[in-house]
């Protein structure tokens, strides 16, 4: 297929964007390149990759660009609560205009599917698991703007949406705000950590489970479209304190301190059902331990915070 990706050099692009090639799909990918990232360089040898230095809220590029694609994958956002609150006028106009122009713009025919957060479930009920038929309660701007625009997208038609649980592992466009590559960078050169409300929980996924996530999606679509999905560790709903003994097996000098005066500004609780995904035949292959692991040999990589969004 020719897939138009927005947002293409970001976290969960440069990983997708080579898997996408891989597929013998043609891709246009679409970035600003805001953070400076060269993920792409090794991608550019491919003659199916078109690469478009833009920003996806351009109405005349992208409906030019839509032109001869016949799926949409739109990637392109201010990701995370701190982000958007620090620029709530850019989030708005990135994360839920810029996807309700491109439902306006593109034809029905063109298939989309898009990466929302499950996030979007706020502050579940205890010991009840999430599943997509629970009312969504986002408590930041970055929740309720990723929400609205799944309803955009699910209303407009010929599409999927997926909710994806908190992301972790090593990509060409790195990330080390994200909860579990946070706390393992900690280890690796802090080898402490305080937490607070360290009893909070919600749910993982590596970051190549999702890329794997969006290929089945193109690969069932006809059965899958029209509805969300869940897609998580179904085995790793854990708490803050128990991400930090899982990191703990692997760097053992790691000192885990609970502190009963700060709360924490993310408020997020929860625990989410990913049955509905896996009955259609996908099933994550990445655990949490690996991509523990993994990270661990990154950071010898990269050894400044350089990486985070905000």
């Amino acid at each position: 297929m020719n897939i138009l990706v927005t947002g293409a050099a970001g976290y969960i692009g440069s990983v997708l964007v080579p898997e996408l090639l891989k597929k013998g799909n043609e891709v246009t990918a679409v970035d600003s390149f805001m953070y400076g990232q060269t993920s792409l360089l090794d991608c550019c040898y491919n003659e199916k990759l078109k690469v478009i230095r833009g920003d996806a809220r351009d109405r005349e590029l992208i409906s030019e660009l839509l032109e001869d694609v016949e799926a949409i994958i739109p990637l392109a956002c201010l990701t995370g609560a701190p982000l958007c609150d620090k620029d709530p006028v850019s989030a708005r106009t990135t994360n839920l205009d810029a996807i309700k122009m491109l439902m306006e713009l593109r034809s029905k025919e063109q298939r989309v599917i898009f990466p929302t957060t499950n996030s979007g479930y706020g502050i579940g009920q205890k010991g009840k698991f999430c599943d997509e038929n629970t009312p969504l309660n986002p408590i930041s701007l970055y929740g309720r703007l990723k929400s609205d625009a799944e309803k955009a997208i699910l209303d407009a038609g010929n599409s999927i949406t997926l909710r994806l649980a908190t992301v972790f592992g090593a990509s060409p466009r790195m990330r080390l705000d994200l909860l579990v590559n946070d706390f393992t960078y900690r280890a690796v050169y802090d080898r402490f950590i305080v937490l607070f409300e360290a009893h909070f929980k919600r749910n993982y996924i590596h970051i190549r489970d999702i890329a794997r996530a969006f290929i089945h999606c193109m690969d069932n679509f006809e059965d899958m479209q029209g509805e969300p999905y869940n897609v998580g560790l179904s085995d790793c709903n854990i708490s803050k304190r128990r991400l930090c003994e899982e990191i703990k097996k692997q760097v053992p000098e790691f000192h885990i301190v609970e502190s009963e005066i700060g709360k924490d500004p993310d408020k997020r609780d929860y625990i989410v059902s990913n049955e509905k995904i896996e009955a259609t035949g996908f099933k994550p292959e990445f655990n949490l331990q690996f991509g523990i692991s993994e990270l661990i040999k990154a950071y010898r990589i990269v050894k400044v915070n350089q990486y985070a969004n905000i």
